[in-house]
């Protein structure tokens, strides 16, 4: 991702309607699939500029990893320690070192290689029943020239990013979509793009009033995901959990 982009991440995170939102989603789903939203170990695979970490609940340590050094500069601005320079193709964390895996937005990256990869490496570090929450943009025929700021590789549908979290070892409890209310938005903007409209990144200070409604569009939807899947969106989310045999086999009875 380009280094502007970094920078104005981090100074929109605290407060633009996107990050509020989808932090309040992935809380949600990580809340209604373990049932009290708890993680003492959490790793954020691509923190970016930390603005995921810095808002752990209490009672939860954090290790980022981001392949960018200026993405962690920037994290370490939050007064975050706990980061490693590398790629989420290779972790450098031993195996079963977490409860929590949270990736967002990250595998689709033209820096990632390979996706399964990846993805094989946060069921690699997980604990036996650990969880992971990755979050993708969705839909191909959708890019534009938000894509080419943030060096898009490729964007998913529900049923591919199922596919390759299970092909990874995970066992799938639920891929959904979000950011679904402000769909039709966004399709109209992809679609006057380089017409009626200029061609520019997605990333921008919006106005008071816009951000409000934004935001609680997205709230509205965390709640939604409470109870239900979306059906479609501009992103694609999977929630999938470490298969939890290993921690069967242990306290199996020993037969006679």
């Amino acid at each position: 991702m380009n280094k502007e982009q970094y920078t104005l991440m981090y100074r929109l995170e605290d407060e633009h309607w996107w990050y509020i939102g989808m932090r309040e989603i992935t809380h949600t789903l990580v809340h209604a699939a373990n049932g009290n939203g708890h993680w003492r170990a959490v790793l954020d695979a691509g923190c970016g500029t930390g603005g995921t970490l810095s808002r752990l609940p209490a009672g939860s340590w954090g290790v980022g990893v981001d392949f960018s050094p200026d993405a962690l500069q920037l994290s370490r601005e939050r007064g975050l320690k706990w980061l490693a320079q590398a790629s989420v193709e290779d972790l450098p964390f031993a195996d079963a070192s977490f409860d929590l895996v949270l990736c967002s937005d990250v595998i689709y990256h033209l820096g990632v290689a390979e996706d399964t990869r990846a993805l094989r490496e946060f069921c690699r570090v997980l604990r036996p029943g650990g969880m992971a929450v990755i979050r993708v943009p969705a839909y191909n025929w959708l890019r534009g020239a938000h894509d080419a700021a943030v060096h898009t590789r490729h964007r998913y549908t529900r049923r591919e990013l199922h596919r390759k979290m299970a092909a990874a070892g995970f066992e799938v409890v639920r891929t959904t979509h979000a950011n679904t209310t402000l769909f039709p938005l966004a399709l109209a903007k992809r679609l006057l793009e380089g017409r009626l409209t200029p061609p520019v990144s997605e990333l921008q200070s919006p106005s008071r009033l816009s951000n409000w409604l934004a935001s609680q569009a997205l709230r509205l939807e965390a709640l939604m995901l409470s109870r239900i899947d979306l059906p479609w969106g501009l992103s694609v989310i999977g929630v999938a959990r470490k298969p939890a045999a290993e921690l069967a086999s242990d306290t199996a009875p020993v037969s006679s």
